[in-house]
């Protein structure tokens, strides 16, 4: 297990843009697709549509983009992380409809987890793999220490066979969509995006070794883990 990479930046949305350019091009020479997992939330919405303009040449139909998770809702609602990534990337880059896989929140969360799940299942079987891998996994920081939809105390983070799954929060009294750890670890690299400035005394606990917070578990996960922190400019 390799220490993950700490990137402090002032100038957190190109600087992000550009890393995820960069593994794009890095997949795309390697094995002409780039698979990327989107985080939700607001941090990335200015990253995606900066994403958009630097990646306007990008080969988009040989690109293959996931969600990391999702909320129960449908695609047009305002809290859904499907309809951010559209406004934001999707369409402002023209990706086609067949290179992004939604989650579907409008489902009954135990139906669209295990539907996913089986997708992702396909489409690795087709390229001889066990487990589908991602190129890059994007995912954020809350501010009580969870990631993606993995938050303290629920029962995704005892997970280890599930790839997605449906996860009941009680701090919201609502279903999520998640990726598992199974699922990440297995990532080629997992990519942090946290905006510093609201974060800072959470950050610091959260990258100390073996932090009880779920975002610090992907940390220990067999895979590359790189932490892109925004900082405020002098």
């Amino acid at each position: 297990m390799s220490k993950p990479e700490v990137i402090r930046t002032r100038n957190f949305v190109r600087d992000a843009a550009e890393f995820i350019l960069q593994q794009a091009h890095a997949a795309l020479g390697e094995r002409n697709e780039f698979r990327l997992a989107l985080s939700g939330g607001n941090t990335p919405r200015p990253i995606y549509q900066e994403l958009a303009k630097i990646g306007s040449d990008l080969p988009w139909e040989r690109v293959f983009i996931t969600f990391s998770d999702e909320r129960c809702v449908p695609p047009d609602d305002d809290k859904s992380n499907f309809r951010m990534a559209r406004e934001s990337l999707l369409h402002p880059a023209a990706v086609p409809e067949r290179s992004v896989a939604r989650l579907r929140g409008e489902l009954d969360p135990q139906v669209a987890a295990q539907e996913y799940e089986e997708q992702l299942e396909v489409l690795a079987a087709q390229k001889g793999e066990m487990v589908f891998r991602h190129d890059l996994v994007l995912l954020g920081l809350g501010d009580d220490g969870h990631t993606a939809s993995l938050f303290s105390g629920t029962a995704a983070l005892e997970e280890s066979v599930r790839k997605v799954v449906a996860n009941f929060v009680p701090k919201f009294d609502a279903w999520r969509l998640t990726f598992t750890y199974p699922l990440i670890g297995h990532a080629r690299r997992v990519c942090f995006l946290v905006d510093g400035n609201k974060q800072q005394e959470l950050l610091a606990k959260v990258l100390e070794p073996d932090a009880p917070f779920p975002a610090s578990r992907v940390n220990s996960l067999a895979t590359d883990v790189t932490w892109i922190i925004g900082e405020a400019a002098a």
